[in-house]
């Protein structure tokens, strides 16, 4: 495990916590809401992309100079933010002070608009940022250059692997206890359905039958056209057989370490990278479906689970921003067919377009 203390007096602003991958829904929640912790207790993510102020506009920037923070097609501003700040959830923090005058937000929190709004208790120096405002998940984000990393005396065991995948704990359900759908499978689906649009090139795709074509056909039909063609998508990952005949894409997971995407050994297949959480629940799902069923029971048959467990009333719809986000950040939408593809899709989705 690490510690993480300031760089100026070495007072330790962390309790002991362990590395994780950065979770793909961190910068998509829903927006007036309130949101919990993204980091589970005694972990952190280090986020490798530019983020938060200062932010130029996109006008104001060369495209070259937008393709080294990583934005690869016209946006309103990128950011020239620090690069591998580091997430932890607000109750794993200590020894941390808000700054007064640096604590803006929208409506229910405060968004880090202004820069670092958390100072070290022992010499006053900015050292990290508290977010919780509506649509934000809580997080505080330490400063890279404002922080040194050291080893904990404590011990975690061993670092998560593609083993903690196959653990029921680790699936994350679709649906929320109160009959919504999850935040995080949203957004999830948002990140995945980007990466699927540039690796299909706007073209048809055929999903498997059962629970990603019930949960993922909706998303993907508005997503993509229809028509012959249709190159074929199935689901792949450790533990699980590859599908025979081998389909054209697969849906993977990411490393819950690294958040790498895992590959066939020995194969250079196209690959979509899902939420290891999701993909977990995809692949072993525990239950015959995840949607609601119809019809009725047979006759003579009772059931005693009345009320039936809420369910959304629409269809899974991905997170737009976060569809968005990860297509521009993808080097691929530079190529002709997907930069019609985004132009289309940004007039099908403006405000002009939609009155």
């Amino acid at each position: 495990m690490d510690v993480f203390a300031c760089a100026g007096c070495g007072t330790e602003l962390t309790a002991p916590v362990s590395r994780v991958a950065l979770p793909v829904h961190t910068h998509h929640g829903g927006w007036e809401e309130l949101h919990p912790p993204l980091m589970e207790p005694a972990t952190y993510a280090v986020d490798p992309q530019p983020t938060g102020p200062p932010w130029r506009l996109w006008k104001e920037v060369a495209a070259d100079e937008a393709a080294r923070q990583g934005v690869f097609a016209p946006v309103y501003s990128v950011s020239f933010g620090a690069r591998n700040r580091i997430v932890i959830a607000p109750g794993d923090s200590r020894s941390l002070t808000l700054i007064p005058d640096k604590c803006e937000g929208y409506c229910q929190g405060v968004d880090g608009r202004a820069g670092p709004n958390l100072a070290c208790e022992g010499c006053g120096r900015a050292v990290a940022t508290r977010m919780d405002d509506c649509g934000m998940w809580q997080t505080v984000w330490l400063e890279p250059d404002a922080v040194v990393r050291r080893r904990s005396e404590l011990s975690a065991g061993p670092p998560p692997d593609w083993d903690d995948l196959e653990r029921a704990e680790h699936r994350v359900p679709p649906v929320e206890p109160d009959g919504s759908w999850s935040r995080r499978w949203e957004a999830a689906l948002g990140v995945a359905l980007a990466h699927l649009v540039a690796v299909t090139e706007d073209r048809p795709v055929n999903l498997p039958v059962g629970p990603v074509a019930e949960l993922l056909g909706h998303a993907v039909g508005r997503y993509l056209p229809a028509g012959p063609g249709a190159r074929s998508v199935g689901l792949a990952g450790p533990g699980i057989r590859l599908p025979r005949p081998r389909p054209d894409v697969l849906l993977v997971p990411r490393h819950p370490l690294t958040g790498a995407p895992w590959r066939p050994p020995g194969d250079e297949a196209a690959v979509v990278p899902l939420d290891s959480g999701v993909w977990a629940y995809l692949a072993h799902p525990g239950e015959t479906s995840p949607m609601p069923a119809t019809g009725v029971l047979p006759e003579g048959v009772l059931r005693d689970d009345y009320p039936l467990p809420p369910r959304p009333w629409y269809p899974l719809t991905p997170h737009r921003r976060a569809f968005e986000d990860t297509l521009v950040r993808l080097p691929a939408v530079r190529a002709p067919r997907l930069r019609r593809y985004r132009d289309a899709y940004c007039r099908a989705v403006s405000p002009a377009s939609a009155g």
